[in-house]
């Protein structure tokens, strides 16, 4: 996990890096008011503090992380719960489950550009290449034809033949686009079986002259019930991780 995390930090920190790194010197002063040793502070380290602000859009936008989201949210809608399970439980659960089905694109990226940048044995702007090559892999899969056209078409470049041609700025779009959709699909799939018994449980209340009785309030346990007895928390998970083809 520490791999991770530190390949996704450098993978943002690595798009900062164009060559060797300006000094900015600073002057350090002994107590008596002479002029002391002096220290330098680094362009690089104060990009490095920038871009780290750039990591919660990267791990929104180039993960498998909204796909999970969504669909757990879904889920939580369908099921007619609430706020159960609460906003902080669903995001930890998303932000963990994509660490583990990232876990060997941010591995392979790791040993592909930034390992090699930490050691000092390739320049920032291959490490990034290389690095970032994985990931692009990894976006290709899960991105559908339709939408890399619709971006493609949009940004009006004819120079594009394949889709390993296209520049990350187009791919980035049209990969949320298709997780959006891929999502929104699993969801409906979801909705349908809890809808079924808002249905059947509305129906028998109605015809029972129960018109008072609120009919989600009837179907709740009937819900959790389906929901438990078919292992729904283990189905949903490995439907998730198995989605994602590399």
């Amino acid at each position: 996990m520490t791999r991770i995390i530190l390949t996704t930090v450098l993978l943002a920190t690595a798009a900062s890096a164009h060559g060797e790194a300006a000094a900015v010197p600073f002057i350090a002063l002994n107590g008596d008011g002479s002029e002391a040793e002096g220290y330098t502070l680094t362009i690089q380290i104060l990009a490095l503090m920038t871009v780290l602000t750039l990591l919660p859009a990267l791990v929104l936008m180039m993960t498998s992380f909204t796909r999970i989201i969504i669909v757990l949210s879904i889920l939580r809608q369908a099921l007619g719960t609430a706020q159960t399970p609460p906003n902080q439980v669903l995001i930890g659960l998303s932000l963990f489950l994509t660490i583990f089905i990232m876990a060997p694109v941010m591995s392979n990226s790791y040993e592909a550009g930034i390992g090699p940048y930490m050691e000092g044995a390739m320049a920032p702007e291959e490490a990034l290449t290389q690095a970032m090559e994985p990931v692009r892999q990894f976006m290709l899969g899960q991105t559908r034809e339709a939408e890399l056209e619709l971006f493609v078409s949009l940004s009006n470049r004819e120079d594009i033949s394949s889709p390993q041609e296209v520049p990350t700025s187009i791919l980035i779009p049209a990969f949320i686009t298709s997780e959006l959709k891929t999502a929104f699909q699993i969801g409906f799939l979801l909705f349908i079986p809890f809808v079924v018994i808002d249905l059947v449980v509305a129906s028998t209340l109605m015809s029972m002259g129960m018109m008072m009785l609120s009919p989600m309030l009837v179907s709740l346990p009937f819900k959790i019930m389906l929901f438990v007895l078919v292992d729904g928390w283990s189905l949903l998970m490995s439907t998730l991780a198995s989605s994602f083809f590399f």
